[in-house]
């Protein structure tokens, strides 16, 4: 009787340590196979991707080290500037014909800036002043266009520890009242 009792706890052993390694083993197979699947997920790319086959000026330059992007959460901001922010305003402020144009909205870049400065890969996004998606102006969305994506106004960005150059994400928010662009952001 005692020999059965035992090979009843030993069987009973057995079979939790072999429940608890089948579970074990099928946590890691799942959170390999597909924890990091994003077919069926809302967002299925890292923040600040721009899928390359659908932006426009995706043609004109290419991108540097094997393509890959630095500074995708935040954009690069200020330092992407060539000389400053200021200037950039200034120079819009005097190149863009404002008087052909009435609409008001957000006008929104997203594009990427390779290691040359140069632009390109750009997304649009068009709102109305409440942050409605509202279809602007093809013209006013074209000259804006035109003239964000000039490489004179993008600085190359380097690694801080050396002189090498690096691809970056980039974003331009424009506030037009009235065909005027009265803010840009960042």
């Amino acid at each position: 009787m005692k020999a059965k009792k035992v090979f009843k706890i030993i069987g009973i052993v057995l079979l939790v340590v072999i429940i608890i390694i089948t579970f074990i083993v099928g946590y890691f197979y799942f959170t390999y196979t597909q924890a990091f699947n994003t077919e069926n997920k809302p967002y299925k790319n890292y923040i600040g991707y721009i899928n390359q086959e659908k932006a426009l000026l995706n043609d004109v330059y290419t991108l540097c080290e094997n393509g890959y992007i630095q500074r995708t959460y935040n954009g690069a901001g200020l330092d992407a500037y060539a000389v400053n922010k200021k200037h950039y305003r200034g120079q819009i402020i005097t190149t863009f014909n404002h008087n052909e144009f009435t609409d008001s909205g957000y006008l929104n870049f997203r594009f990427l800036v390779n290691c040359k400065g140069q632009a390109g890969w750009f997304e649009i996004i068009e709102m109305n002043l409440d942050l409605q998606e509202q279809p602007l102006d093809p013209k006013l969305i074209d000259a804006l266009l035109s003239f964000t994506s000039k490489s004179e106004h993008w600085n190359v960005l380097n690694y801080s520890d050396s002189d090498k150059a690096y691809n970056y994400y980039m974003y331009v928010s424009y506030r037009i009242e009235n065909g005027k662009v009265t803010e840009i952001i960042p």
